[in-house]
């Protein structure tokens, strides 16, 4: 194993070490049983979002050893598994306003699962997977596969509330923490012909990049899957939205 490798799986081992604080702290939120703590659950979920991205950017692609792929590969699963779930949650609760407490006992219930969903069910998954993957004609048909099925995801965002609504909560929950939304004057008009709105957005420590970058790509998809014109710049994007303006001090 190189040093690199060696390394990159130490940061991997202490990212997941960190996690099980954010389940305790999700599984108090969720056993109140209260849309009341709706801001709380999407901040949970933000900060799993970017240790997750975290991992699967900067450290997975260093890890050769297929044992350690396998290992690091099937938590992932299950961490993507629970930020969707957390993610539908955020959607529902916020569209209507009254959730069924059955709803919060089986995503602990999931939560309570971890270790035998990752040694179970994911590692399953995971090895079929990596298999396919590292077989050659396997993985010509898999990545062709994923290919299609990435286009297809793109369309694929459910609009439930208004524009400016959907636009508000992928921001909070790739980890905004501000958000406002205004009509363009011909200034802005200089980087995007077509804009018609700016969308600016922060988090709550200016120096985390990553997140703003986050937060504008998942803010891009969103829009561009509507067939909007979109022009993305650190902390805010340029669109021909027409859009309703929030205030700027406005919280997430």
């Amino acid at each position: 194993m190189s040093y690199i490798e060696k390394k990159y799986k130490q940061k991997i081992n202490e990212i997941f070490e960190e996690l099980p604080s954010l389940e305790n702290h999700l599984i108090e939120l969720l056993e109140r049983n209260s849309v009341q703590v709706i801001d709380e659950v999407a901040q949970v979920c933000a900060k799993f979002n970017k240790h997750i991205n975290l991992i699967l950017r900067k450290y997975y692609p260093e890890i050769k050893e297929m044992k350690d792929k396998l290992e690091i590969k099937s938590i992932l699963k299950f961490y993507y598994d629970l930020i969707d779930k957390l993610t539908d949650l955020v959607r529902n609760i916020e569209n209507f306003q009254k959730i069924d407490q059955e709803y919060y006992e089986k995503l602990i219930e999931f939560i309570d699962e971890k270790e035998n969903l990752i040694n179970g069910k994911y590692r399953t998954i995971c090895s079929q997977e990596l298999t396919a993957f590292y077989d050659p004609k396997s993985r010509a048909n898999l990545e062709k596969i994923i290919s299609e099925k990435f286009l297809a995801k793109s369309k694929e965002y459910f609009t439930f509330g208004s524009l400016e609504e959907e636009i508000k909560k992928i921001a909070k929950i790739a980890g905004a923490n501000q958000i406002s939304i205004n009509t363009v004057d011909d200034s802005i008009k200089k980087e995007l012909k077509s804009a018609r709105s700016v969308i600016k957005y922060s988090v709550s420590n200016e120096n985390d990049l990553r997140t703003l970058e986050n937060i504008g790509t998942e803010l891009k998809r969103f829009l561009e899957s509507k067939d909007y014109d979109v022009l993305v710049k650190l902390g805010m994007i340029f669109t021909d939205a027409k859009l309703l303006s929030y205030e700027k001090n406005n919280d997430l």
